[in-house]
Parts: structure tokens; C-alpha cells; sequence
């Protein structure tokens, strides 16, 4: 029975030159120089050099050396020693090995060669062995975490709505259909009005789980399935949230900026690494920037990706655009000076990552924003019953997190920071 493994590869330092380990991982890289034999292992945290050396190494080990490939499982317990020669300055001489599993070639490499896109993700659980992956997704974990800190330590409980549902979110047709025994039902767009309610209840909410929408999109920001990051606070307007927003990306920043050394072994390069203030930039000056700039925009138009990166120009990249024309938003977003509303969206790296809005908070006025958009307020009626029942004034936000990942990291494409992307074209694997 081979023994549990006590570090990761990061832990291996000199620091524990003289101590036993045991270390468990892929075989990453193999070379054979005659009495000396050196195994690269892989984990999930980085590399570590394993040496075999005749005379030191007990024979057995050379045996299995022998029959070992790149991508077998391996264990190894072994005594660490500092060392002037080894790439980390670290190696361990290993005692004991198994062998847990035999690794077939692999379909794509992963070494070295960096295949289209498409062929990488036929093969994602693959093409996830890549360093470059294994540090994009270790760090989006950690700005999960980042994000949770932020909203529970200004009082958000985190909640988890249906994703199955009756009617539309937002009023649009884009909803995936699914058989609900003898009716039919729709995949969730989003949990915006189950979070409206709960702030009538537990007043400052938040979810972080999948969304769909089934758009026919096919670009490189857009997913049929995504991870929504969700809030909606109660006694907040749209400058409440967007306080939070921004102490969150401060914050999401000094977490990339953690990551440094390991983004830059593998060549990520972050567009946001500090953040000190977040512009708030008025819609109307967007537009009136934007035609000097040359640009063809009309008051009223939503802004495209090319046109938000030419305005980091002027704002860095990140910043926020507010007051958008009311028909640009949702039915519950709530107006200021008639046409326009109490909106804004968060631009990150020229990619719209999070939009949000002071919410319309009375029922009659819910109403006769949905009259003006063709919506039948009577398909609304679970939703517009809570209103009637003591509705706070509420405001939110809802986030693309692998849209933030794909912005804040300054990578080409969103699949790069999806695991296993849905899209149009892709269902599987």
C-alpha cells in the first residue's frame, strides 16, 4: 500500500533539506544520463525534481524508471536535499516508488506545441494538464474566494435560487426549454427576480452558479453557460452597489498580483494588478467621446467592445459606465430624468464583466414599465405579488465571472477560463 502524500511540489524547499516526504503527481519529464536519472513530477501547485543516482538510490527504483512514461501516476517518498544544481534549488532522493497508473500517449501535447482551440477543448480534460491551465484555474478559485470575502463582510448572506422556472427572467425569448414531467419549463437567464424578493426577507443576498442563455451568439465573450455572481441588497441605490463593486476589484487585483510569479512562469500577463479608484463615466459622455474619436454612435445605441476599449484611453481599464437610456435596460430598472435610468455597467479591459441598476422597488410603476416594453404584467403575477407585501428599495448587480477571469487575465477568449465550455457549436465534453 503505497503511503499518503504529505506536500505539494511548492512546499518542497530547501528549507526541508534533511526531511522525509512523500510526493504524488504525473510524470512530467524524464532523463536518463547514465548513472544519474532525473523524473520531473507534476502536481497541481508546480514541479519538483525526483533524482535517482547509483550507489544512493536503492536498485529497484531504476527498474521502474525504466518502464515509467510521461503522464503516469506516480508516488514517491524520498529525502529532500537543497541543491546549487536543480532548477528550484530543491530535489529529492527518492526511497520508496509506485506506480498507480500507466499513462497512454497523449492525444494532444501538452509539453510544448499549443494546438487550436478547438482541439484543445475536444480534448479539455487533457489539454487541463497545461501549466498555463492549472494556474488559470487555481487562481480563479482564488478570486471566487476574494469575491465571497467581499460580499459576506459587507453582509451578504449566499443564497441558491432555482434554475428551472416558468418564464422568462428579462422578458426575452433566448430561454432553453427542458421536458418538467408533463409541462414545459425553462432554464434560468438569471436569479434576478428571486433575488429581488429575498431582500424583503434577508435584505442583502448573493449566488454564485450557472446561468444560460440561448443566444445564438458565436464570439470570443460569449457562453450558453456561464457562472453568474449575483447580489441584490435592500436600502441600496446603484452608487451603493457600485462601492462594492469597486472594493471587490481593488481587492481582485491584489489577488492577481499574488499570482505574479506563477502567471508570469507561464505567460499570463494581467491587464489589472492594482486598482486604486474606479472611474464613473456617464453614458453621455461615453457617446460624445466616442464621435470624436470617429466613431458611428447615437444616443441611445449599446456600446460595442471596440468602442469600450477606446475609451481606456481616457479611464485606464477599468471603470464604469452609468446612466444608460432606460431602453438600453431591464423592465426593473429604475429611471432618473425620464429617459435615462439608474444603471452602469463595469468595464474591464474593454469586456462589459457586470451590470446592475437601482431596481424599481413599487408595483404600480413595475407595471407600467412592463406595458411600455409589450410584457403582460399578468405573466408576472407570482413575481408582482411580493410587492405587494412590503418591497424595500433594493439595488443589484449580476457578474460574468468567466467573462471577469477572461478581462481582468487579458486572455483572447473566454473558453480559456471555462472548464468546459457551452457554447452554440459545443455541448460536450
Amino acid at each position: 500500500m503505497y503511503p499518503k502524500k504529505t506536500h505539494w511540489t511548492v512546499d518542497i524547499t530547501p528549507a526541508l533539506h534533511g526531511s522525509e516526504v512523500v510526493v504524488a503527481g504525473w510524470v512530467w519529464e524524464l532523463r536518463d544520463i547514465g548513472k544519474i536519472k532525473f523524473i520531473v513530477l507534476r502536481d497541481r501547485e508546480g514541479f519538483v525534481q525526483i533524482t535517482l543516482k547509483a550507489g544512493k538510490t536503492p536498485e529497484n527504483l531504476f527498474k521502474i524508471f525504466a518502464e515509467l512514461g510521461r503522464e503516469d501516476v506516480i508516488v514517491v517518498r524520498g529525502v529532500v536535499e537543497a541543491s546549487k544544481i536543480a532548477k528550484s534549488g530543491v530535489e529529492i532522493f527518492p526511497r520508496e516508488m509506485w506506480v498507480l497508473n500507466k499513462a497512454k500517449p497523449l492525444p494532444i501535447d501538452v509539453w510544448s506545441e499549443t494546438p487550436d482551440l478547438a482541439t484543445r477543448l475536444r480534448w479539455r480534460s487533457v489539454d487541463l494538464k497545461r501549466p498555463r491551465n492549472l494556474a488559470i484555474f487555481s487562481l480563479a478559485s482564488a478570486m471566487l474566494r476574494t469575491i465571497r470575502d467581499v460580499l459576506y463582510g459587507e453582509g451578504f448572506v449566499e443564497v441558491f435560487t432555482p434554475k428551472i422556472i416558468v418564464t422568462s427572467t428579462e422578458g426575452g425569448a433566448e430561454l432553453f426549454p427542458v421536458l418538467y414531467f408533463e409541462r414545459v419549463a425553462y432554464l434560468s437567464q438569471s436569479p434576478q427576480l428571486y433575488k429581488e424578493q429575498l431582500t424583503a426577507s434577508l435584505e442583502r443576498v448573493f449566488e454564485i452558479g450557472p446561468a444560460y442563455r440561448a443566444e445564438k451568439h458565436n464570439t470570443d465573450y460569449h457562453l450558453n453557460e456561464f457562472i453568474s455572481v449575483d447580489a441584490e441588497a435592500a436600502f441600496m441605490d446603484y452608487t451603493d452597489i457600485m462601492n462594492i463593486l469597486e472594493k471587490m476589484t481593488k481587492n481582485l487585483a491584489k489577488t492577481i498580483a499574488s499570482f505574479a510569479t506563477k502567471l508570469d512562469e507561464v505567460g499570463v500577463k494581467p491587464v489589472v494588478t492594482e486598482v486604486r479608484s474606479v472611474p464613473r463615466v456617464d453614458y453621455d459622455e461615453a457617446v460624445d467621446r466616442l464621435r470624436r474619436l470617429g466613431f458611428a454612435v447615437n444616443w441611445g445605441d449599446d456600446l460595442t467592445v471596440e468602442m469600450q476599449k477606446a475609451l481606456m484611453k481616457f479611464y485606464g481599464p477599468v471603470y464604469f459606465l452609468v446612466n444608460f437610456p432606460a431602453s438600453l435596460r431591464p423592465f426593473y430598472t429604475k429611471r432618473r430624468d425620464g429617459e435615462k435610468s439608474e444603471s452602469y455597467d463595469l468595464i474591464i479591459n474593454g469586456i462589459e464583466v457586470a451590470s446592475g441598476a437601482t431596481r424599481i422597488h413599487r408595483r404600480d410603476e413595475l407595471e407600467e414599465e412592463m406595458r411600455k416594453r409589450g410584457l403582460d404584467p399578468r405573466l408576472f403575477e407570482a413575481h408582482l405579488s411580493v410587492f405587494d407585501y412590503g418591497m424595500p428599495p433594493h439595488a443589484g448587480f449580476g457578474l460574468g465571472f468567466n467573462r471577469l477571469v477572461t478581462a481582468m487575465l487579458g486572455l483572447d477568449n473566454v473558453r480559456h477560463a471555462t472548464l468546459y465550455p457551452r457554447d452554440r457549436y459545443r455541448v460536450e465534453p
